[in-house]
């Protein structure tokens, strides 16, 4: 809801022209639309958006280069917030910001606490994917592409959508293209499309992470807030041995990797909010130079009951030469249908409770 609030505001101020702003109001709009983690804006639309406010008092240096230092605004974004300051000089100055008070600090939980917690989010994770109904749903990606920046935000320009039909039966995944930008598809293999493309959102990443078998390493990070709510967030570390991180290129080129991350904990219910994966030390010769995977989970309601299932993901590559963003969104849930067929190619365990599938990009 925030971002669609944002995202209306800045259609109304381009339609409607220059829009009258203070300068307070102005700086928790810029804070609030650069830093939505789902859909950060462009360079260029921040600056055009910047191009229709006219400020009702002074805009200074000092609150510029804060504006522009803390929110890692582009050169077009930069340069349009000082020919805003030039352009209020004749102004009053802005009111002094009233003091806030500052927040009371949480307590951290104990070492004792800490793995108590831990040990209930192991076990969420480790039958989260058994307690899953079967189920459909739409999943939605948009591809975006950008060379490299040294400073500020890549100039992310859209390449695709791509549109799938994603079943969930019996603990497995089955990915279905049925839709490319606005043309319709006959349930092709999503492979298919090329690009870069991720796997394993319903349980495999997470599961991964804490199957005694990876060995992760935990740490304490710090409370945050996800979506309006406190969290907590523990960092994580798998070494190579232990990983089953697959980053695979095309042509067959495929890599096992080390990575580490985070992971976001409902502190009542200790069920996993928001996990994110960064791969580490890829050998230097493979042709992706980095790769950074962040999935949300949120509750959906299927068939009357609510589940927690994954929302929205981001997964950000490099190529050296060359940046991917991918922005996925999982919506539409319904029962699984009993008319529609998948068939597998064998068992992975000889059981009934399936494997962990490689992450894969």
């Amino acid at each position: 809801m925030h971002y669609r609030i944002t995202v209306l505001l800045l259609a109304i101020c381009l339609a409607a022209g220059a829009q009258t702003m203070s300068v307070e109001k102005l700086s928790s709009f810029l804070k609030n639309y650069t830093t939505d983690q789902q859909h950060k804006p462009s360079d260029a639309e921040l600056a055009g958006f910047l191009a229709h406010v006219k400020l009702t008092e002074r805009l200074d240096d000092k609150t510029v280069e804060s504006l522009a230092s803390d929110l890692r605004l582009g050169a077009k974004s930069t340069a349009a917030l000082h020919k805003l300051r030039d352009q209020s000089q004749s102004l009053a100055a802005a009111a002094p910001a009233a003091p806030v008070e500052a927040p009371r600090a949480i307590p951290i939980p104990s070492a004792e606490e800490q793995g108590k917690i831990l040990q209930d989010v192991r076990e969420y994770a480790l039958s989260y994917s058994k307690n899953l109904p079967d189920f459909i749903c739409t999943e939605r990606e948009q591809r975006y592409g950008a060379p490299p920046v040294r400073a500020g935000s890549p100039d992310w320009r859209k390449i695709d959508e791509l549109t799938k039909r994603l079943s969930y039966f019996e603990q497995r995944e089955d990915y279905k293209l049925i839709m490319r930008n606005s043309q319709i598809v006959s349930n092709q293999d999503v492979k298919s499309a090329g690009g870069s493309q991720s796997f394993g959102d319903f349980g495999s990443m997470m599961r991964q992470v804490f199957d005694p078998a990876s060995e992760a390493k935990f740490e304490w990070s710090k409370w945050s807030t996800l979506r309006g709510e406190r969290v907590m967030q523990f960092d994580y570390h798998i070494a190579l041995d232990r990983s089953r991180y697959h980053i695979t290129f095309e042509g067959g080129r495929d890599i096992v990797t080390a990575y580490h991350g985070w992971f976001d904990v409902d502190p009542t219910t200790h069920a996993v909010m928001r996990i994110a994966v960064v791969a580490e030390n890829i050998p230097p010769d493979f042709p992706v130079k980095s790769a950074q995977d962040i999935l949300d989970y949120d509750y959906q309601d299927l068939s009357g009951h609510s589940f927690l299932l994954p929302s929205h993901a981001e997964i950000v590559m490099s190529t050296g030469d060359y940046l991917t963003r991918n922005n996925k969104s999982f919506d539409i849930y319904r029962k699984y249908s009993a008319d529609a067929v998948l068939k597998y190619d064998g068992d992975l365990t000889g059981g009934t409770t399936p494997a962990p599938a490689p992450i894969k990009h």
